[in-house]
């Protein structure tokens, strides 16, 4: 063998002992780190308990400050506990070996933090000291169970035609408007732009949104709501492909007969929604006549629509004033965005029922001449408009609906003492 070849052979061996060398180290070095103990979360998040807002102050609050208690969650304490009785075994957790769950009282506390300023949830992890991701979660689990515990009792359609003429004689009782079932319209909560949506969320009023069309009662409670929509569409294309719309249609809600009405006999009037001029006119649906060279009589027809029709300009100012995420950009997906509207106009709806002296305190009002005192929601955030509808030929009853009741709104059995007044001001 000669020396050249010595040497090769030499280096080869070399070589493949340092092979070996160098995979025994990295082995040991694995082994090792193997033995370090690793945590599953950071170690401040670890020291939640009795350290974070609900352990500590929350709880000072909810026994010496009432008051700050409702700010903070935009509910009193007695309706949040009567909530959390209701939503709390849905959104309950299991401990684990591993860890405590978190408790559904600080998860409804989160949640109602989060409707209430519309903090983003990065904020609320420092807060609450839990993990952005969990918060996320939390927020979004709470808002599905809030609906999906509450809407039967909350925020349930009317379905019996005893039902419907409660609603017609609150109607005809506060804001004198006949046969009356709800009033109608729509509002766009904004939100970031959905990825790969192009313009499908963006609105004429140029911004990205998704749409809450809803019918209220006159009491200010959505008694049906249709959530989703992507912006670009118009409210009367929304209601034209809605649920409502359709048992409309079919007659299925079980609506009260057409009534005769004091002043306009024999002639009967539908029961019927009121909205504005993005809807179309229809036997169901009255709108006010076109803010052109209009007469007093239609005139005085108007204000009377309108003012039957404010309850729900007033039912989106209060929602939005109370639940404050409403009057930002969310950052959420369609869907989810969808889960925090539904939740929230539950919420709405109970706190309307229980709590509803300080609840609507903030809405229109009237003095005892009957002057309009604008509420202090309409400082918050000025309405979306809407665009009015392309329904350019409404059926010829339906006119002549709209025309006996412009009739009886300025006859003896109709009229009221101060409309005249308003429209001379």
């Amino acid at each position: 063998m000669t020396a050249l070849s010595r040497l090769v052979t030499k280096t080869d061996t070399e070589m493949e002992e340092e092979t070996l060398l160098l995979f025994l180290l990295m082995r040991r070095r694995r082994s090792r780190r193997s033995k370090v103990r690793r945590t599953w979360v950071r170690s401040w998040l670890q020291r939640r308990t009795g350290k974070g807002v609900y352990g500590n102050l929350l709880q000072e609050i909810r026994l010496e400050d009432p008051e700050s208690f409702r700010q903070y969650h935009r509910l009193d304490r007695e309706s949040f506990e009567r909530v959390l009785e209701t939503v709390g075994p849905s959104i309950r957790k299991v401990d684990t070996s591993m860890r405590t769950s978190i408790s559904p009282g600080e998860r409804l506390a989160i949640t109602l933090r989060f409707l209430a300023t519309g903090e983003t949830f990065r904020s609320l992890a420092f807060q609450f000291r839990i993990g952005e991701r969990t918060v996320s979660n939390i927020v979004d689990e709470t808002c599905q169970a809030l609906y999906s515990t509450m809407k039967e009792q909350y925020m349930r359609v009317p379905t019996t035609t005893e039902e419907w003429m409660e609603i017609a004689m609150e109607f005809n009782e506060r804001w004198n408007y006949p046969c009356c079932i709800g009033a109608i319209d729509g509002k766009h909560i904004a939100i970031q732009q959905p990825e790969n949506s192009g313009s499908e969320y963006f609105n004429y009023k140029h911004f990205f949104s998704v749409v809450l069309l809803a019918l209220v009662n006159a009491n200010y409670k959505f008694i049906y709501v249709d959530v989703g929509a992507a912006g670009r569409a118009g409210d009367a294309g929304i209601f034209a492909n809605s649920a409502l719309k359709k048992a409309l249609s079919e007659n299925s809600l079980n609506l009260p007969p057409a009534e005769e009405i004091d002043g306009i006999s024999p002639s009967k009037i539908n029961y019927h929604i009121v909205g504005d001029d993005a809807f179309p006119l229809s036997l169901k649906l009255m709108k006010p006549y076109p803010h052109r060279n209009l007469d007093q009589p239609k005139q005085i027809f108007n204000y009377r629509l309108s003012r039957a029709r404010r309850v729900v300009e007033n039912a989106f100012g209060i929602l939005s004033n109370r639940f404050r995420v409403f009057l930002t950009t969310i950052n959420l997906r369609p869907d989810k965005v969808q889960h925090v509207i539904l939740a929230a106009c539950c919420l709405h709806n109970y706190m309307v029922e229980n709590n509803k002296i300080a609840y609507i305190s903030i809405c229109d009002s009237e003095d005892t001449n009957h002057t309009l005192t604008a509420g202090l929601w309409r400082k918050d955030h000025p309405l979306t408009g809407q665009q009015p509808t392309t329904d350019r030929n409404p059926k010829v009853d339906a006119k002549l609906q709209r025309q006996l009741l412009t009739e009886y709104f300025n006859s003896d059995c109709g009229a009221v003492p101060w409309q005249n007044d308003i429209f001379s001001k």
